[in-house]
């Protein structure tokens, strides 16, 4: 792969949506056929990127697609390969994205740009997060290969932004688990609830919803008639967050419910 081209894919993976933002807007039509025309692999492998640093990102994810066809086995069919899954990308179309990056990685496993072919796989599936109220094995498809991307490249900057980005995984993982937990309280499931505020506290300790979790804990455990695990749940959470508004109101519930007594 050139320096130009790693360098645009480089620049690609760091902006991740902000590229994705300005460039997927203009990405062109599925409309513009690209007809059987043969040509040499240079002109054609040209084209492609005039499109796609036009913003055509479609048309030009055809036409690399087009160059592989065409001259599967000159060293520009390796490039074009990447670049297609990249304008994919690009155009929203993570379906193809990832299918031609898992293809570039199924050919050619020991690239050099094989660790950015794993990061625009775990982008593609990032970029497809819904909000909390639907399902979210999309997420979790994110959650796995972004780990990968840092299992397998942990010294590298696509790993570096991985990480960040397992952070904001995690905490719409754990923002689900309270959404389902919330519901259940509200339906009177005091056990089932727990369970989830359990997952979040064991699972997603580090995020920004764990002192919720822990309070709803001390709800649920009182509801439940158990009084030393919601002394507890209250003491855990005053000990890490003892200045947050939750632990107010966990104090407030043991002391109207649970005075005096001990942590089970």
């Amino acid at each position: 792969m050139t320096t130009t081209l790693r360098s645009r894919l480089s620049r690609a993976a760091l902006l991740g949506a902000a590229t994705l933002a300005v460039t997927a807007c203009s990405g062109g039509s599925a409309d513009e056929d690209v007809a059987y025309v043969a040509r040499d692999v240079e002109s054609l492998y040209a084209e492609a990127q005039r499109r796609l640093d036009r913003g055509n990102t479609v048309l030009a994810a055809a036409l690399f697609d087009e160059v592989e066809r065409q001259h599967p086995y000159s060293p520009w069919a390796r490039r074009a390969q990447l670049m297609s899954a990249f304008s994919y990308y690009i155009a929203r179309d993570y379906n193809k994205a990832i299918g031609n990056a898992q293809r570039f990685l199924s050919i050619h496993p020991g690239n050099k740009d094989a660790p950015y072919a794993y990061y625009l796989i775990a982008l593609s599936y990032y970029e497809q997060i819904s909000d909390v109220n639907r399902d979210q094995s999309i997420t979790e498809q994110a959650q796995t290969a972004l780990r990968e991307v840092n299992r397998r490249f942990p010294q590298t900057e696509y790993a570096a932004d991985a990480r960040l980005k397992l952070d904001l995984v995690a905490d719409h993982l754990a923002g689900k688990e309270m959404e389902i937990g919330r519901f259940y309280q509200r339906s009177g499931q005091w056990l089932a609830s727990a369970i989830r505020f359990r997952n979040v506290v064991e699972q997603y300790e580090t995020t920004s919803h764990t002192p919720e979790a822990l309070y709803r804990l001390t709800e649920s455990s009182l509801a439940l008639g158990i009084r030393e695990e919601a002394v507890k749940y209250a003491a855990v959470l005053g000990a890490n967050y003892p200045g947050s508004e939750w632990y107010e109101k966990a104090y407030e519930l043991v002391e109207d419910h649970a005075a005096g007594v001990q942590p089970g």
